[in-house]
């Protein structure tokens, strides 16, 4: 990853194939049509957005013909030499979780992604059968840490005994914790939501550390309102090593034009940050 934003690369290309897209793509609601659309994705952003996110729950509705489409859309994206955060957003406990990290951050397996969303609600701690793997295999993780919709607010800003929010414990835990790498890119990320305004949940963006760098996966780009020519407003210190994820705004309007879409919003995205 840190040599993808060496190359200002921050676009993280959104494979969402809901019914509502696929029907814009003139596509069946199925799992073909999913893996098709995931599948263009990868080839139009190779060698130009930083990473590709597959929303996985739009491929584990159609069970597993969806897991078997989504199989080839990484299978793909391996073989072009594209990374994959796999946005799964998954939360457990001891072994459960580690299973899910078997899943996802295993090399070799099937679901081989080069770094997962989880959810931390049982605390930071219950991540450490993923961060087992973050730190045997390179992998990598994004944990959600302050998120757009409008009902996490009340949890997210919250004050812990140590009066710090749970979204700053995230920050803080995810930078404890992770293993950065040979060029101080930390392993272990957070979900910031570009629409917020972050120092509500006790985020200092003017103080984060410049090494090692903590990514940043950021949606609210494009169609959710937050325009990428205030990113360095909204992220501060934290904007080099900030993904901007955009699905929306690259999927509308069907495959036609697709990988010019792509390009230029990475161009706009690289010339922003």
């Amino acid at each position: 990853m840190a040599l993808e934003l060496a190359a200002k690369r921050h676009l993280c290309a959104g494979i969402d194939p809901s019914a509502a897209v696929l029907t814009d793509w003139g596509l069946p609601d199925s799992a073909a049509s999913a893996e098709r659309l995931g599948r263009e994705v990868v080839a139009a952003s190779a060698g130009v957005a930083a990473c590709v996110k597959p929303q996985v729950a739009f491929f584990e509705r159609f069970g597993a013909a969806g897991f078997t489409a989504l199989e080839r859309v990484l299978s793909d994206a391996r073989e072009a030499g594209v990374l994959v955060i796999a946005d799964a957003k998954r939360g457990d406990i001891g072994t459960s979780l580690s299973g899910y990290a078997d899943a996802w951050l295993t090399p070799g397996s099937p679901l081989e992604a080069d770094a997962m969303t989880v959810v931390a609600y049982q605390g930071f701690g219950s991540l450490t059968g993923a961060l087992d793997h973050v730190r045997d295999h390179g992998k990598g993780l994004f944990v959600l840490a302050a998120t757009s919709n409008p009902e996490a607010r009340a949890v997210q800003t919250a004050r812990r005994e140590d009066g710090r929010t749970v979204t700053q414990a995230m920050v803080e835990d995810a930078l404890a914790y992770g293993h950065p790498d040979d060029h101080y890119v930390n392993s272990v990320g957070v979900v910031l939501g570009a629409t917020l305004t972050l120092s509500d949940f006790g985020i200092d963006t003017a103080s984060a550390p410049a090494k090692p760098a903590l990514p940043v996966l950021a949606p609210g780009f494009g169609a959710q309102g937050a325009r990428i020519e205030d990113a360095k407003s909204i992220f501060g210190g934290l904007a080099w090593a900030m993904l901007a994820n955009e699905s929306r705004g690259i999927l509308a309007g069907g495959e036609q034009g697709l990988a010019d879409r792509i390009r230029t919003r990475a161009e706009a995205i690289a010339a922003a940050v």
